[in-house]
Formats: structure tokens, C-alpha cells, sequence
């Protein structure tokens, strides 16, 4: 139960903010939905930095990210996904721009779902039954889905049974690989998932729009590393 924790907590929190927005309507400040933003942007970049700096060698956390950038950029990891996201807007967006169910859906689908604090918290939390980065999701998608729902409608709301699905079985997915990762390697990918989440704080503050997904391979590039130099110095001991 402990690796679901962060994802139930997350779509307590949508269902709140979805019917909370449903009733409001329109009348919700854009200047108070702003500041929410700001708020859970400046906490996540404290939070991210507080993960990286637990990094036991800082080249561990050097060569993951390059290596993993490396990666996510000849695969477009970033790329495929805006498009995937656009893809299923176009798709189910309703003629003349008249907001729907459907519509509504497939808004918060591609908002709560298409993002790197989404792979990233599901898989802390179940690697390790830590929910720092889901909670700090839930904060953000909280507060969104009450914008979308009195945007678009209760339509939001249909999207709690995808984020369940999706963010749970990537979070009971790495609970099964937990027990094959030393503690040195969950370490290092919980660092390496702390630049990441500074990525994402840096967007949420529009300072920079660090292009994160691009930037996932890391979380997985960090443990082969560890496990590399293990292997170098024990074929160098004498």
C-alpha cells in the first residue's frame, strides 16, 4: 500500500479540485490560481535540491544526467510527447472551441498524466514509499483540475480512473524492482531525480522551460553507473 500512497493522495486531490471547480464555475481568480503555481514552483525546487545534494559522488550525478539527456534527446522523449499531447487534442477537441466532456477529459488527461513529476514520484515512491514528488503533484494537480473544471466541466473528473491506472502500475512496477537495487543505487537515482524536479520547478516559475522529459533516461542511466564502477573497482582491487 505504501507504493500507492502518492497516487492515491493524487487523485484525492483531483476529484476534490474537480468537483470544488465544477461548482465554482468561473469565478475562481486567475491571480489566486497563479500564485498557487509560484508557490508549489519555488517548494519544488527546494525539494529537488534537497534530492540532488543526497547524492553520495557528485560525477555519479554528472554522468547521469548528461548521459541521460544524451539519450532523451536522440529519442525526442520530449518532442514525442508534446506531439503525443497535441495529437489527442486535436483529436477530441470540439468543433468551434465549445468546451465538452470529452474535451475536458482529455485536457486533464494530457495535464496530469503527460509530465515528468508523474514518472518521476511514481517511481520514488515505489522503489523506495516515499511520496514527497507525488505530494507535490498533488498540490499542483489539486489546484489545476479546480481551474480546468470550471473551465471545461465535471468532464475532468473521468480522468481519475487513467491516473490511477497509470500512476499505479508504474508505482507497483518499481516496488517489484526495489529489492534488485542496492541502496547506492537508489540513492543515486533519487539525486538524479532531484535535478529533474529542479527542471520542473524552474517551468512552473517561467524562468526557464527546461525541457525534463528529455532528461528521464537519468533516473535510469544513474544505477547502471553505480553499478559500473562497483564492478571496475573490484576487477582493480588487488
Amino acid at each position: 500500500m505504501a507504493a500507492l500512497s502518492g497516487t492515491l493522495l493524487n487523485a484525492a486531490t483531483v476529484l476534490l479540485g474537480g468537483l470544488l471547480g465544477t461548482a465554482l464555475g468561473d469565478r475562481l481568480p486567475e491571480r489566486v490560481r497563479e500564485n498557487v503555481v509560484r508557490g508549489v514552483g519555488l517548494f519544488t525546487l527546494a525539494m529537488g535540491a534537497k534530492l540532488a545534494l543526497e547524492t553520495t559522488n557528485l560525477l555519479y550525478l554528472l554522468g547521469s544526467i548528461l548521459v541521460g539527456g544524451m539519450l532523451g534527446a536522440l529519442w525526442g522523449i520530449d518532442r514525442r510527447l508534446e506531439a503525443l499531447g497535441e495529437s489527442l487534442q486535436r483529436r477530441f477537441a470540439a468543433p468551434g472551441g465549445t468546451s465538452t466532456v470529452g474535451e475536458a477529459f482529455v485536457t486533464a488527461t494530457i495535464v496530469f498524466l503527460v509530465g515528468p513529476l508523474t514518472f518521476l514520484g511514481s517511481i520514488e515512491n515505489g522503489l523506495t514509499g516515499d511520496a514527497s514528488l507525488l505530494t507535490i503533484k498533488s498540490v499542483l494537480d489539486g489546484f489545476t483540475s479546480i481551474a480546468l473544471a470550471a473551465t471545461l466541466g465535471w468532464g475532468v473528473l473521468l480522468t481519475l480512473p487513467v491516473l490511477l491506472l497509470y500512476q499505479g502500475g508504474l508505482a507497483l512496477g518499481a516496488s517489484g524492482l526495489a529489492g534488485l537495487l542496492s541502496d547506492p543505487q537508489l540513492a543515486e537515482m533519487s539525486a538524479a531525480g532531484g535535478l529533474l524536479v529542479i527542471g520542473v520547478g524552474l517551468k512552473l516559475l517561467s524562468i526557464r522551460d527546461v525541457r525534463v522529459a528529455d532528461f528521464l533516461p537519468a533516473i535510469l542511466v544513474a544505477p547502471v553507473l553505480v553499478a559500473v564502477v562497483a564492478r571496475v573497482k573490484e576487477a582493480l582491487a588487488p
